[in-house]
């Protein structure tokens, strides 16, 4: 199987079939708290899509070249959580200046993108996956990005639907979005061994 072949297997495998938020349950707080309205569910996957892409990346680099050259693995943990926090000040500070409503909009959940299980899953996962090369890291962490902008998205399209549902007063609210999460959940969980 060649290179190209591969990296776009593994993209679709992450993105769909081993969507993190479906299949691992990694970063349900935000997917149930944003995932309100389409626009504010977009713009909160591409802000994860861009931490997960830069810190998966980052983590791989410092992995190969330092803590594994120097020994010190037992460190793993706290480096990763250090470059997720300085991407997640990247990206809240480029909202703040250029898109302020939508900055507005995240409220403490922007911060929290720091806190997103998605983001740290994949950091351990690329260790714990053996990835090979850089290449491969960043399309695993990029892929894990979109999967999550897929899920919160449609989750939010559902979400904006159910308004206009004729939902029994006992299930409206957090009942039915609950629901509405475990049947997504079972349906993206029909693709799991397809591609592993």
């Amino acid at each position: 199987m060649d290179t190209i072949q591969m990296l776009v297997l593994g993209f679709l495998s992450i993105v769909i079939i081993n969507n993190f938020v479906f299949t691992k349950f990694l970063g349900t707080c935000p997917y149930i708290g944003v995932s309100g309205r389409l626009d504010m569910a977009f713009g909160m996957g591409l802000a994860v899509t861009f931490v997960t892409t830069l810190s998966g990346a980052m983590t791989f680099l410092l992995d190969e070249y330092v803590l594994m050259p120097l020994h010190l693995e037992v460190t793993r943990y706290v480096c990763y959580i250090l470059v997720i926090a300085g991407a997640v000040q990247l990206v809240e500070m480029y909202l703040r200046k250029y898109f302020p409503p939508l900055y507005d909009s995240f409220g403490i959940f922007l911060p929290l993108i720091t806190t997103n299980c998605v983001i740290l899953g994949i950091c351990l996962f690329l260790d714990q996956w053996q990835t090979n090369n850089f290449l491969e890291a960043v399309n695993l962490s990029f892929g894990a990005g979109i999967g999550f902008t897929l899920a919160i998205c449609i989750m939010a399209g559902i979400r904006e639907n159910l308004v206009f549902a004729d939902v029994p007063p006992c299930l409206q609210g957090a009942p039915i979005t609950l629901i509405t999460a475990g049947l997504l959940t079972l349906a993206f969980m029909g693709f799991a061994g397809m591609i592993k």
